[in-house]
């Protein structure tokens, strides 16, 4: 069943019947041994559960918070557009099945105009964020920039000497949160043997090959990534790059990043609830893209960020944030669909006329910022294809549309 072409549709996890029963029936049974949570169609379920297959330490603090005032609107149900390289218009409605979409809110000037849920996704899940989990580590970096406690230009090696002989070692901190710097290592997710296999292996997040005698931690795998050209030439996204940023945040605040997490953000903004974030077996965390949460507090931190930093994130440092990275930097070859973007501050940036920024992690993970339309999006999703630009044909033009529709 895995094997067969499943659309948003007939993959609905509901429909399939994962995980229903007490105990569940064998051939619907989610299994951690065999990476079940991590492949096509189970991914549906499993996305919104994470916690019962991996460990994962809380982010405390969320409780207590006001929910987003609701003023839905049908209509935007019904906001047409065409996709990228399409010619057949599509319906926002319709695109959100074809997107695979387990949830979404669009808010506008603070509230809530269209909510869906679909599959076993709810207001109360904790779905996995994946890489948007690297915006929060951003974030919090920039806060301590701007505090004068990390120094954007100093080596990485000045703050985790573990890491002196690595690739990381001479490459500035400001290098590594914008991605520039030059690695071994290939995010290829397409590819079993590709760097990110050899992080998700030390990581823990699926069982580790029989035999296996490499690394069983991040701070044990992030030593063996090597150099490979010149650090500050070029963009190229990865993952390895935040976790040794939270290894940072976590060396200079003396604390658990998740308490940091939680310190820093989950209390000031008044998160609805806590959330959870994925650990090695050492207990460090996976800040690459961990963080397990509900889709409301998802949307309350990009609105946060469209909005200022609302006292709790520096004026300043959002400022920061939305001048982007340098679009010269940019990898067009990898991204033919985001001309003119940047990546700065782990966050992307689109450059436009509405000064849109983003949070994105794969499989369709979303925040999408406009100021310009006063608009924040937050989204869910567990698409079959693990990199954005499966989805960015559809999502892309519907959130312009959606900005068009909403400032009429």
């Amino acid at each position: 069943m895995a094997g067969e072409l499943l659309d948003g549709v007939t993959s609905d996890p509901v429909r399939m019947g994962w995980m229903q029963g007490f105990p569940p029936p064998a051939d619907r049974l989610l299994l951690a041994s065999r990476a079940d949570h991590m492949r096509f169609p189970m991914i549906r379920w499993s996305y919104s559960n994470m916690r019962q297959f991996v460990p994962s330490r809380r982010v405390g603090g969320g409780a207590g918070g006001v929910p987003f005032e609701r003023a839905l609107s049908g209509d935007l149900a019904d906001v047409p557009f065409v996709p990228l390289n399409g010619e057949v218009p599509v319906t926002f409605g319709e695109s959100l099945t074809q997107a695979y979409t387990d949830g979404i809110l669009v808010l506008h000037r603070g509230k809530v105009v269209f909510e869906r849920w679909f599959g076993v996704t709810s207001p109360e899940s904790r779905h996995i964020a994946f890489s948007v989990t690297k915006s929060f580590v951003g974030t919090i970096a920039e806060m301590l920039v701007e505090e004068g406690r990390l120094d954007p230009v100093a080596p990485v090696a000045q703050y985790l000497p573990e890491l002196a002989g690595s690739g990381f070692g001479d490459a500035s901190v400001q290098q590594v949160m914008h991605m520039t710097t030059a690695l071994d290592f290939s995010e290829d997710y397409a590819d079993p043997n590709s760097g990110i296999g050899a992080y998700s292996a030390a990581l823990g997040l699926t069982p580790r090959p029989e035999g296996y005698a490499g690394p069983t931690d991040l701070a044990s795998f992030l030593p063996t990534i090597g150099k490979a050209g010149e650090h500050g030439k070029g963009f190229t996204y990865r993952t390895p790059n935040t976790e040794v940023l939270a290894w940072i945040i976590a060396q200079i605040e003396g604390k658990h990043f998740a308490d940091v997490l939680s310190e820093r953000l989950w209390q000031p903004l008044g998160m609805l609830a806590d959330a959870d974030l994925i650990v090695d077996q050492s207990g460090m965390a996976f800040a690459g893209g961990g963080l397990n949460l509900r889709l409301e507090d998802l949307a309350r931190f990009g609105e946060a960020m469209r909005l200022g930093g609302t006292g709790v994130v520096p004026a300043r440092v959002v400022e920061r944030i939305r001048r982007g990275g340098d679009p010269a930097h940019f990898d067009r070859t990898r991204y033919p669909q985001l001309p003119g973007w940047s990546y700065g501050s782990q966050w992307w940036h689109a450059h436009n006329n509405r000064g849109c920024f983003s949070a994105r992690g794969i499989h369709g993970q979303t925040i999408w910022v406009d100021p310009e339309a006063e608009m924040t999006v937050a989204r869910f999703a567990s698409h079959p294809i693990a990199a954005n630009g499966a989805n960015d044909p559809l999502s892309l033009p519907a959130w312009a549309a959606l900005s068009h529709a909403l400032k009429c």
